[in-house]
């Protein structure tokens, strides 16, 4: 699943969330590393019906003029990236105000995005366990695609996981690529100090997901192989 901001997506990397490498005695077989999407694939969020209108009322919240036509401001590309780039989703909401003439001082652009994605957050059946059995096989990490700051350690602690069940951490605004690009993959494999053709990533998007395939790695796609499943496919892989 990606997240949507209900942008058009076309920015550079901003702070990074990666953790270090944490090692585990119990893991059966060290010839591989596994990492996992979040969104849709560990955890479900209640999505906003309108991205645009929640992030322009925190903007006035925070007291910027937010510009009559937001909607079309907030939905129209406004930053170069190169092709596979993630924009940073405050970034983007100052580069529209700044298309209507407006100024966000004080980082409001920044604030008024992590506000206005505050996620109710649901732990997908299986979730925990999966997260465990991995741990049996290889180092495990969490790669996804994600522009708003903060969000994605504001999910872990809203759900039934924590920073601490992954050796890493990898977010798209963190690292400033995007699935399905291989760079977004590479992150995540350097972080756990392997190489892509090693990794085994799960999510719930071929189009996105499904990319470590070109990178030589393996991807097990949530429908055809559940949570719940994740064991048995782990372990015929290394028979």
């Amino acid at each position: 699943m990606v997240l949507s901001t209900g942008i058009c997506r076309p920015a550079q990397a901003m702070t990074d969330v990666f953790k270090p490498l944490v090692s585990n005695p119990q893991i059966v077989s060290s010839d591989v590393a596994i990492s996992f999407d979040l969104f849709g694939t560990l955890v479900a969020v209640e999505s906003h019906g309108n991205p645009a209108d929640a992030v322009g009322s925190e903007l006035a919240a925070l007291g910027v003029a937010v510009p009559d036509d937001w909607t079309a401001a907030y939905s129209e590309p406004h930053i170069d990236a190169p092709e596979g780039a993630e924009v940073p989703l405050p970034a983007h909401v100052s580069a529209a105000l700044a298309s209507r003439g407006i100024t966000a001082p004080n980082n409001a652009a920044r604030r008024a995005v992590v506000n206005a994605f505050d996620p109710v957050v649901e732990t997908r059946p299986g979730a925990v366990k999966a997260v465990e059995t991995a741990h049996k096989y290889g180092a495990v990490g969490l790669l996804s695609d994600c522009s708003v700051p903060e969000l994605v350690g504001r999910t872990l602690i809203r759900s039934a996981l924590s920073r601490d069940d992954f050796d890493a951490i990898v977010t798209s605004v963190g690292c400033g690529w995007r699935k399905p690009d291989r760079r977004a993959f590479r992150a995540v494999a350097t972080q756990l100090d392997t190489t892509t053709s090693q990794l085994i990533h799960i999510g719930d998007n071929p189009q996105t997901d499904g990319g470590i395939a070109d990178c030589g790695g393996t991807f097990i796609d949530l429908a055809d192989t559940p949570l719940s499943a994740l064991e048995t496919r782990l372990r015929e892989r290394g028979e």
